[in-house]
């Protein structure tokens, strides 16, 4: 089994420093991801209410035979339940499907700014927080502008802001912001789904010259900016190989060489994007 470095966050609590990401999975699928992916030392799982998968999630973690204690299950608030009550409410549903007594990191998904219902929902996440039932609270696709004022009107930080990150879109600025508030960057899409990162010739050549995957050079650039990168897979092996990056290190020109590309968006953009 491998083990993974894990990361201190701005309250305290743990945070592994690679993950299992779970969209697009069904409840059977998911089902079987999670408890293979526990029993190969996965310790952090990622979903979300939005991917209709918390059942499945939560039946793989009661059958992967892992204390509780040792796994850290995130999920994430839908923007049609933005808002104080609705928030404390859609909480319940996910912790029921889920079938769990708390969630470790609980996430506004989107800040959905034209709404703007998110400061009401982080004051409910707040008390989530305070009455036990989350040990960790944190935001999703959300900017320097609206984690400030989170800031002002709670005085409340997040503990994680998980961010569309990847070699395409290394966030140079936000990842800056990010360490400046003590904030910890997730990466959601780390090996830039959609584009030709895995077979890009750089990356290769980086690959080769370390006797690894592709996939393990992108996800090692994401641990040493230390960032989690937390990789979607349903398969053992891709699983494995995932989690297998902690053994070899990038160099400053390699680490540069991986970022060395146009920007580009596989998601959304979170001034304007809107997902309910």
């Amino acid at each position: 089994m491998i083990s993974i470095p894990t990361h201190t966050l701005n309250d305290g609590t743990t945070l592994p420093a690679l993950g299992l990401g779970t969209w697009p999975m069904d409840d059977a699928e998911a089902e079987r991801a999670v408890a293979g992916a526990l029993d190969l030392g996965y310790r952090l799982i990622d979903t979300a209410a939005n991917y209709r998968n918390e059942t499945g999630v939560g039946r793989g973690v009661a059958a992967g035979g892992v204390p509780r204690q040792e796994i850290v299950v995130t999920t994430k608030l839908p923007g049609r339940h933005h808002g104080y009550e609705e928030t404390l409410t859609s909480f319940e549903e996910s912790r029921a499907r889920l079938g769990l007594e708390y969630v470790d990191l609980y996430l506004i998904h989107w800040p959905l700014p034209r709404v703007d219902r998110y400061v009401d929902s982080w004051k409910a996440m707040i008390k989530l927080r305070e009455d036990g039932l989350v040990r960790s609270i944190g935001v999703s696709n959300f900017t320097p502008a609206h984690i400030e004022r989170l800031e002002k009107e709670t005085g409340v930080l997040p503990s994680v802001n998980q961010i569309e990150l990847h070699p395409y879109l290394p966030q140079h600025d936000l990842r800056a912001f990010h360490a400046d508030k003590g904030v910890r960057t997730e990466s959601w899409s780390p090996l830039g789904r959609g584009t030709p990162l895995l077979e890009d010739p750089t990356v290769a050549r980086i690959a080769e010259a370390h006797g690894v995957t592709p996939g393990q050079v992108v996800l090692r650039w994401h641990t040493q900016l230390g960032a989690v990168p937390i990789p979607k897979s349903a398969s053992p092996g891709r699983q494995r190989a995932n989690l297998d990056v902690f053994g070899f290190e990038l160099d400053a020109d390699e680490m540069r060489a991986v970022a060395d590309r146009a920007p580009r968006r596989v998601g959304g953009d979170p001034e304007v994007h809107e997902e309910f």
